[in-house]
């Protein structure tokens, strides 16, 4: 058997932009002695909270004691009106008759409620989802994918993950998957497809109209013996 693993933000939801202005408009409030928009770089992926650490290391300005919790609910408020689904998601997800599953390093509730707010969560069904909450650390570490493919039965080099940050890639990679850069997000810029295959990614894919093409070769590399060269 094989599986195909998604990430949510950035990959099934066009969020990550509402997410960086949303980190960049409080941050620069908290900490006006360091430029956010570069700081943040490639910490974008990477839980809330981990992502201010991130950030407050650089400044010599300490971060209020509730941040990640105040910085989660005014994003997911920016979500719950403005998300987006990223064109043709939900139908390469309805497309694609393998076994799937969601993996997020958002908390859960922020992936249900953007899987339900546009509709995608009809078209996974009772596909599982796996959040950061589920293990003690998150992307970049394997863990969470790790325990998709326990729980989802697999082998972590008969799953194909779809990532669009340095954090999920260099995750996937570690576990021991195959791994899809996806670039086809609003937040992307043109050095990302290269940071992914820095971090490992075995494909860039800038539309979701590619991927079952991308499946049907990985599933032929994989039936004829191959190995991602990543994970060699």
């Amino acid at each position: 058997m094989t599986a195909l693993i998604f990430d949510c933000d950035g990959v099934l939801v066009d969020s990550e932009a509402l997410a960086e202005e949303t980190l960049v408009e409080h941050l620069s409030h908290w900490l006006p002695d360091i430029n956010i928009g570069e700081s943040l770089g490639q910490a974008l992926g990477m839980t809330t909270a981990n992502i201010l650490r991130h950030v407050e290391q650089l400044s010599t300005y300490p971060l209020p004691s509730d941040a990640a919790e105040r910085v989660d609910t005014a994003i997911e408020a920016r979500l719950a009106l403005e998300l987006t689904t990223i064109d043709g998601a939900e139908a390469a997800v309805r497309s694609i008759a393998l076994p799937k599953a969601v993996v997020s390093n958002s908390r859960r509730c922020r992936v249900l409620a953007s899987l339900s707010s546009t509709g995608l969560d009809a078209a996974f069904g009772d596909t599982p989802i796996f959040t950061a909450e589920q293990v003690a650390q998150p992307k970049p570490d394997p863990a969470l994918y790790q325990l998709a493919a326990a729980t989802l039965g697999e082998a972590p080099g008969d799953c194909l993950v779809v990532e669009d940050s340095v954090a999920g890639v260099t995750a996937a990679t570690a576990a021991g998957m195959w791994v899809i850069g996806f670039t086809g997000a609003s937040h992307v810029d043109d050095g990302q497809a290269e940071r992914l295959r820095q971090a490992g990614a075995w494909r860039i894919l800038s539309h979701m109209q590619g991927l079952s093409e991308l499946v049907d070769e990985w599933q032929g590399d994989i039936s004829m013996g191959g190995k991602n060269e990543a994970n060699q």
